[in-house]
């Protein structure tokens, strides 16, 4: 049987090129998530640990505040060799070229002797009260140099010269550094200053466990203490959940990715299998038994899945490398990381890959025992779904889509993410298992149209996509799971950012407000504050103190009309009447007032009342410009509301805004726009990082198309051989195979759109629901899914030029005389 075994998949190894290539491309897949993820949990492993090497023991603040009694405690203890004090104080820096001053965080320089500490790229660390070091990237930013002089200034208004004596290495830094000055210039920065942690040295001979407990009883209650080994183990803990959270989706992406290539796998396998029935006849005949005739299919199966996945693993590691460099070249600003290969990055892929392979080979090897060896010499009848087999499977796919919907439908209501997604795993199964009623019925509905206008080529396109329904359930499936997964993904992040956006209005109705304190703005501000690339919109608002009582009042009054085009909510826009005045909670309960009653505001001899609308996110007394003008006639403009462009760099405008107005010395910018910027990029990486992850198994799904019509193509020689002495010409052939992949890759388009917007809805509910103040928004991203059918329904047409090709090339009579 060996040499049978080998024989066999050198006579069909280009019939098994289609499974290598889904599984190479599901296990490299594998391979790439779990070395991304090995790498960077490793190199923050690395970074935090050189960062804290020499520390035993750290104490910090955790209800009480560490104080110089605890340091002092502490220093007393035999076990302690060395204790240093992290504290940090933040001023403000004004930068060469730069309008207003910047905040910049320092750290205070301490005995790097037993405890690590900063190092510098250039220069020195500071010695004298007069030196700073600075991180090296602020200062490539900012364009300083070693020897530059800057000033700070504190909170407070005291101002400090010092120099630029070296900087600061901050290329492993995550979130960016600070800078270091002496503990002395610190404390002139800053005299109250907060220490953030002391760390300690454990003497020769104590461990680290012995430190910490005499530790404990030197210090007083409130402190939170760890060993050297649990405050490292935190740190990573701190940084790393993010990434394993992106391990786990990872992961998750490359089991869709497997599951498809083991759809594709067996697919190519119960073909190639049908075809050989009269070779596994005659072996029977010559006395091969069934167990010999199932172990060789199962041992081509290992053998096919052990090389492939070999071959995956090997491409997953390069694209690992190449993304790590790439990286690394491009400063995506992630902190440098090199490629770390553990034992379960390259052997979980390789046996996964491995035992995919075999399973899928499961069902065809038992189905190729099963057929009397006389009997093997027939034809093979094509097999219906009206056998016993079929009709209990049928049944049970509707069971599973019965009740998947129903638990999916409960657990979008009770927003329950555990129920939802065990309903839409079980729905989606039923789908799959009614497969092979399900998409013949599509197809032949979607084929309606070609087979009339096509003419002959294109009924026998269609009679031929449902010939076998099971073969098109199955192939139709596997490109189903990626295109349905795909649109749930763009579904899903599209509903879940028109909720945000919504939310965002709410909480943050003007994306920037720009406001002067006790300084007349230029004629020109306005105009000034339009030029500012992603600025789309500049509304001046006018400003006043009037008193009530013993409380002053700030009021803000904007043009009606203007209003629209700067306030996103468009509840309080309709809100914003004459006599009415929008208040914000802090306000309210300052006047003792509430929602829908009546407020009289007093200026001089002028008296105004207005009916208070509680508004959130506006400024404490918001009323229309001819309301605050009856009230102080003299009110100049105080500031702008600004609206931007959607897809401005926030932070970069936010920047742009701070140095705008030079000649306005304070100038308060708030607003929503840096966050509303950030989460709309965090949310078109996801979409795009999903679309890209996720496109991997419409690819292994498209090798599948291609590798069912290259069978087929096979099977149906002598037919279409008779077509073409019938006169088909060779053109008409191949657009014959071109509609019936064609219908096939638009079937599983529709259909998974379809299933994509029911669970992108249903899995936004339950994932949400219970988390927002207000009604969810569900959203139909068009372009998307319109460009996706486009996309599946290309890729189909391409999955047949090959195919179609070999069908084209040979000659009629030729293949009238195979066997």
């Amino acid at each position: 049987m060996r040499r049978s075994i080998l024989s066999s998949l050198r006579a069909h190894l280009g019939r098994l090129v289609a499974a290598c290539l889904a599984i190479v491309l599901g296990v490299g897949f594998g391979t790439l998530a779990m070395t991304a993820h090995s790498s960077a949990t490793h190199g923050i492993d690395e970074t935090i640990g050189k960062q804290n090497a020499g520390v035993d023991a750290v104490v910090r603040s955790n209800g009480e505040s560490v104080t110089a009694k605890d340091e002092a405690a502490i220093r007393k203890l035999p076990q302690a060799a060395s204790v240093v004090v992290v504290t940090s104080a933040y001023l403000q820096v004004q930068w060469a070229g730069q309008v207003r001053p910047d905040n910049l965080g320092i750290d205070a320089r301490y005995d790097t002797s037993k405890i690590a500490g900063p190092t510098t790229t250039a220069g020195k660390l500071p010695e004298a009260k007069n030196e700073i070091a600075l991180p090296a990237k602020t200062a490539e930013k900012y364009k300083v140099a070693v020897g530059q002089d800057l000033k700070l200034s504190s909170w407070d208004g005291k101002s400090f010269a010092v120099k630029v004596v070296g900087l600061v290495d901050d290329s492993t830094s995550i979130g960016g550094g600070n800078a270091v000055a002496t503990p002395e210039a610190l404390n002139s920065f800053q005299p109250d200053g907060y220490i953030d942690q002391l760390k300690v040295a454990a003497a020769p001979g104590v461990s680290q466990a012995a430190l910490t407990a005499a530790i404990t009883s030197a210090v007083r209650p409130g402190l939170e203490i760890f060993t050297g080994d649990g405050w490292i183990d935190h740190e990573v803990k701190e940084i790393t959940n993010g990434i394993d959270v992106l391990g786990g989706v990872f992961g998750m992406f490359a089991v869709i990715a497997l599951f498809v290539a083991c759809l594709v796998i067996a697919n190519t396998f119960t073909i190639v299998i049908a075809q050989r029935t009269r070779e596994m006849a005659l072996l029977r005949c010559v006395g091969a038994s069934r167990r010999q005739v199932f172990s060789s299919v199962l041992a081509e199966a290992t053998v096919v899945g052990l090389v492939a996945s070999g071959i995956g693993v090997v491409f997953g590691v390069a694209l690992s490398a190449l993304a790590l460099t790439l990286a690394r070249t491009f400063d995506w600003g992630l902190p440098p990381v090199d490629l770390h290969l553990g034992l379960g990055s390259v052997f979980i892929p390789l046996l996964l890959g491995t035992i995919v392979t075999i399973v899928a080979a499961v069902v065809p090897a038992r189905r190729a025992t099963r057929v009397a060896p006389l009997a093997a010499l027939r034809p093979d009848a094509a097999p219906v779904a009206k056998s016993t087999a079929g009709v209990l499977r049928l049944m049970l796919g509707f069971l599973l889509l019965v009740g998947g919907g129903l638990l999916l439908a409960k657990g979008a209501q009770s927003h329950q993410v555990m129920m939802g997604v065990p309903g839409g795993v079980i729905s989606f199964l039923g789908i799959l298992a009614v497969g092979s009623l399900l998409v013949p019925a599509l197809v032949k509905l979607l084929g309606a149209l070609p087979a009339r206008a096509g003419g002959v080529p294109a009924r026998i396109a269609v009679a031929n996509s449902v010939r076998n329904p099971r073969r098109t359930a199955a192939t139709t499936s596997a490109l189903l799971i990626g295109v349905t997964l795909i649109s749930l993904t763009c579904v899903g992040i599209a509903s879940v950012r028109k909720t945000f956006d919504v939310t965002m209005d709410k909480q943050y109705p003007v994306d920037v407000t720009v406001q002067a304190f006790g300084e007349k703005l230029p004629a020109t501000a306005g105009k000034q504050l339009q030029d500012i690339k992603g600025i789309t919109q500049v509304v001046p608002v006018l400003g006043a103190t009037v008193k009530s009582g013993e409380t002053s009042l700030e009021l803000t009054g904007i043009d009606k009309a203007s209003a629209a085009s700067v306030i996103h909510n468009p509840v309080l826009v309709n809100q914003l009447q004459p006599g009415t005045a929008l208040l914000d909670s802090n306000t309210m309960y300052s006047l003792n007032v509430k929602d829908g009653q009546t407020v009289t505001i007093v200026s001089g001899k002028q008296k105004v009342a207005f009916k208070v609308v509680h508004a959130l996110g506006l400024d404490p007394i918001t009323v229309t410009s001819t309301d605050l003008q009856k009230l102080v006639p003299n009110a100049a403009v105080s500031g702008f509301w600004l609206a931007s462009d959607p897809k401005a760099d926030g932070p970069k405008v936010m920047d742009d805004l701070k140095q705008s107005l030079p000649t306005v010395k304070e100038l308060n910018i708030s607003g929503g726009l840096p966050e509303r910027s950030f989460y709309t990029k965090v949310f078109d990486i996801l979409l795009l990082v999903a679309v890209g992850l996720l496109g991997v198994s419409v690819l292994i799904a498209l090798v599948g198309v291609g590798n069912t019509l290259s069978l087929s193509v096979l099977e149906r020689t002598r037919e279409n051989a008779l077509l073409r002495a019938m006169g088909l010409t060779r053109r008409q052939l191949r657009g014959m195979l071109a509609v019936e992949s064609l219908l096939m890759a638009l079937v599983a388009a529709g259909l998974g759109i379809g299933l994509g917007l029911i669970y992108g809805w249903t899995g936004t509910a339950a994932l949400m629901g219970g988390q927002i103040d207000g009604p969810l928004q569900y959203a139909v991203p068009g372009r998307l899914l319109v460009t996706i059918a486009l996309v599946a329904a290309v890729a189909g047409l391409l999955a047949s030029v090959l195919p179609a090709r070999r069908a084209a090339k040979v000659a009629p009579a030729g293949a009238l005389a195979t066997e």
